[in-house]
């Protein structure tokens, strides 16, 4: 992402839904003495992004709470957008995209990644596969927001085009994620999902390891020959110009 946006130093970049900040971070040392703006929806995750930016000693940004479908900073102020696992999620993308395009100065670029389709993404899909075999939860609805709302390159290159972008470049990247075993597995899923984590917090014991026992069967084609686990996983990622 970081690449399609060919910065340069003394650039103002701004990244949006930054969770903890590390692709902002990337940026940031790219366009020294430029400007970061890390920004998030939540005070507190701009609080973890303020203690990473102090821990890798990245001087050079400003932390601002922000919400992208109402970006308040003035038209045309900064020279690159980034936006990684964010778009997806909201009820107006389209709204999203024009903001972003509203505050990229002209030939400005901008990056944003989304989730590729769920067959695409098994670490993310069996934990709430296996919620719905047991009874625990609820399908999820198609039509609504979510992790794979934009699972299609088409969408995304349609999203960016219809803001006004142009020479619109939809890549497909590999993210296989490696885990000891089933428990590092759950527990990475615990502290990502919080869907998941309620869930398990009202469980009994015998139904937690029911629902271990069903991830660990979806899981066991992904064994390695060490008995860790390699599950596939794979993004998309745009770029284009204003």
């Amino acid at each position: 992402m970081v690449d399609h946006l060919a910065l340069e130093p003394g650039q103002t970049v701004l990244e949006l839904a930054a969770g903890p900040g590390d692709t902002g971070f990337a940026a940031a040392r790219r366009i020294a003495p430029g400007t970061l703006i890390s920004s998030d929806a939540t005070e507190a995750m701009l609080a973890l992004a303020r203690a990473r930016s102090q821990e890798q000693e990245i001087e050079n940004v400003e932390f601002k709470q922000l919400q992208l479908e109402w970006i308040d900073l003035p038209a045309a102020s900064v020279d690159a957008v980034l936006c990684r696992w964010g778009v997806m999620l909201l009820l107006d993308p389209g709204a999203a995209a024009g903001e972003i395009r509203r505050v990229l100065r002209p030939s400005g670029r901008v990056a944003l990644a989304v989730w590729d389709g769920p067959e695409r993404n098994p670490w993310a899909t069996i934990p709430g596969r296996a919620l719905v075999e047991l009874g625990q939860a609820e399908p999820p609805d198609p039509n609504q927001p979510g992790m794979f709302s934009l699972a299609s390159p088409d969408k995304l290159q349609g999203l960016l085009e219809s803001a006004g972008f142009l020479d619109v470049v939809v890549e497909g990247i590999e993210i296989d994620r490696s885990y000891d075993g089933v428990e590092e597995f759950l527990a990475e899923t615990l502290d990502f999902s919080r869907i998941f984590a309620d869930t398990w917090e009202r469980l009994s014991e015998a139904e937690r390891s029911e629902l271990s026992r069903t991830i660990a069967a979806s899981l066991a084609r992904f064994q390695t020959e060490d008995g860790s686990l390699l599950v596939p996983g794979r993004t998309l990622a745009a770029a284009a110009s204003a």
